[in-house]
């Protein structure tokens, strides 16, 4: 299209780019998912998780084909965690829309670096491109931009269960419409380390509720170190947090944790 005096339109330059990109993008993403897919389909219903996480499921791990969400102060830490076992296993993963995850942190909490995706910002086809990843990819970890319509979530649910993935929906700032089979809500976070005024946090105690659907519908409650002194998930063990045990400080809840 041109302008009346027969020059090109600047603005049809740029949607045309834009689609341009998008269509590249798109193609990306189901090059990654058939790269990454399995050979045969996993025999296994359930995908492995740190003990203290399988105690709070229902199947005592991830059933593929499920939906979680993850809330409360520093979600995307317990996130991490839930990922860690099977990522150490050999499945990949993903993380879409997570701008900043913290790479060192991550990897402390045990996953593989080089079987992870990070799409940190997927621009407005974030649902897309999630569709794409859980195609070939076992576990996928997504924080929505904005909150979506119920007709949205509902076909990323549907994705998940098809192609036997897991989504785990960090909904930050944004309302996750549809029930999860398992929700992860993160309370009563309590830091310690820090003594009168001097030390260095060694540690975040947080109890983790689950609740959900069908068999998830009996709350579990339990508490464990998110992370612990070693940067991980560690049992609610007190050892190694000093002669007298844990000393706890509620910080500020602007204080950023993953």
């Amino acid at each position: 299209m041109s302008d009346p005096d027969g020059s090109p339109d600047p603005r049809q330059d740029k949607v045309a780019a834009r689609d341009a990109l998008r269509a590249r993008g798109r193609t990306s993403l189901t090059t990654l998912a058939e790269r990454v897919r399995p050979v045969s389909t996993s025999s296994s219903r359930v995908l492995p998780v740190p003990p203290f996480l399988a105690d709070l499921l229902p199947e005592g791990g991830l059933r593929r084909g499920s939906t979680l969400v993850v809330d409360g102060p520093g979600p995307v830490g317990l996130a991490c965690a839930l990922l860690s076992d099977s990522s150490a296993a050999g499945s990949w993963c993903a993380m879409v829309g997570i701008e900043d995850p913290g790479a060192a942190a991550i990897h402390t909490l045990g996953l593989d670096l080089a079987r992870t995706v990070f799409v940190p910002n997927p621009g407005p086809a974030w649902a897309e491109a999630t569709a794409h990843l859980l195609d070939g990819i076992d576990l996928v970890v997504l924080r929505p931009p904005f909150p979506p319509r119920g007709s949205m979530a509902r076909r990323l649910v549907a994705r998940a269960r098809e192609r036997r993935s897991v989504l785990i929906v960090v909904p930050g700032g944004s309302r996750w419409p549809e029930p999860p089979d398992v929700r992860l809500t993160i309370q009563n976070p309590r830091w310690t380390g820090v003594a009168s005024g001097e030390g260095y946090l060694r540690g975040r105690h947080v109890t983790v509720e689950a609740t959900g659907r069908r068999s998830a519908a009996r709350a579990r409650t339990g508490t464990c170190w998110l992370p612990g002194a070693h940067g991980s998930l560690e049992a609610p063990t007190l050892s190694g947090m000093g002669p007298s045990g844990p000393t706890f400080h509620h910080l500020d809840s602007r204080t950023p944790v993953i």
